[in-house]
């Protein structure tokens, strides 16, 4: 039976946030707390803030105040930690603000630490990496199985479980793909691959795309397999036997597909080669072998043969 999605949300995020992670305005209280109080919490699960991403919303700020408050819990000293709102807080204080708006909660380290890997999930630019590290996390330490995964963040269970999938790759293709160089649909093709660095190379150095990685993978799991040469029919082995016979000669016959095909006769010296063109020309008078160089051969069963002469 399928896990109740709000009851495993926990205390954390279902009171805190409802139905609607990001709507914390809800519940606790709202004051508006001196920003120099708010600190961000060392456990973050989110350490990287692009600069002008946030210099734009800094600019909002600036123009049109910090609407969504910041979800805080108190601190001794009168300080408050950041729960969810730290690229709030960053901007605000780019915007110069000397006080934001806060949501006040009462939560532990535990439900802290949640909410914060939740809310981490849900912001743009998340590299896929990212993404399957906060999946992985609130599996093993909050045991949330992969379709409430799913119900919290808005995105099929197919998507977790593929996320999830790349943390099997080797750590310099995950750094790859956390710097954007790789992207999801790159790194989801190597997974399993015994090669995967070696790939991820050859694709970051020719800048393959996708499809061009998907194909490349499909032709390494199921390399073509070449068809064994078939056996020589067996009236043609008679009849190289009966030429090699009656004429001396070394002679090989390859038929062709369409019907047609080729008469190879081999000398190994020149004076062979004399031996050979006298024997076609004795031949041709007889109207047994019409010869040249290259020379047509003469019909041979219903098969007609283009005749080479090679050393």
């Amino acid at each position: 039976m399928a896990k109740d999605t709000k009851k495993g949300l926990g205390r954390g995020l279902s009171e805190l946030f409802g139905d609607d992670i990001l709507d914390n305005e809800n519940e606790g209280e709202l004051i508006y707390a001196p920003i120099a109080k708010v600190e961000p919490r060392a456990e973050q699960p989110r350490n990287r803030f692009d600069d002008d991403s946030l210099q734009e919303l800094a600019d909002s700020i600036a123009q049109y105040g910090l609407i969504q408050p910041i979800t805080v819990r108190r601190r001794e000293g009168g300080f408050y930690q950041i729960i969810a709102g730290e690229r709030r807080w960053r901007a605000s204080k780019l915007a110069g603000l000397q006080t934001v708006p806060v949501i006040v909660k009462d939560m532990d380290d535990k439900e802290v630490l949640e909410v914060a890997l939740v809310e981490n999930l849900l912001r743009e630019n998340l590299s896929a990496i990212e993404e399957a590290e906060g999946f992985q996390r609130l599996i093993d330490e909050f045991s949330h199985t992969q379709e409430a995964l799913a119900q919290i963040v808005g995105k099929s269970r197919s998507h977790v479980a593929n996320t999830l999938r790349l943390l099997n790759l080797p750590d310099s293709v995950k750094d790859l793909v956390r710097e954007g160089t790789l992207s999801a649909g790159h790194a989801r093709a190597l997974v399993g691959l015994d090669n995967a660095e070696t790939l991820a190379k050859q694709i970051v150095a020719k800048d393959l795309n996708v499809r061009q990685v998907e194909e490349l993978v499909a032709k390494q799991k199921n390399p073509e397999v070449k068809e064994p040469k078939k056996a020589k029919d067996e009236d043609i082995v008679e009849i190289e036997k009966d030429l090699n016979k009656n004429l001396g000669l070394r002679i090989k016959i390859s038929p062709s597909k369409q019907g047609g095909g080729k008469v190879v006769l081999q000398y190994a010296s020149a004076a062979e080669l004399d031996m050979i063109i006298d024997i076609l020309e004795q031949k041709r008078k007889t109207s047994v072998v019409s010869a040249a160089a290259p020379v047509e051969a003469a019909p041979v069963g219903n098969e007609k043969f283009t005749m080479k002469i090679i050393d």
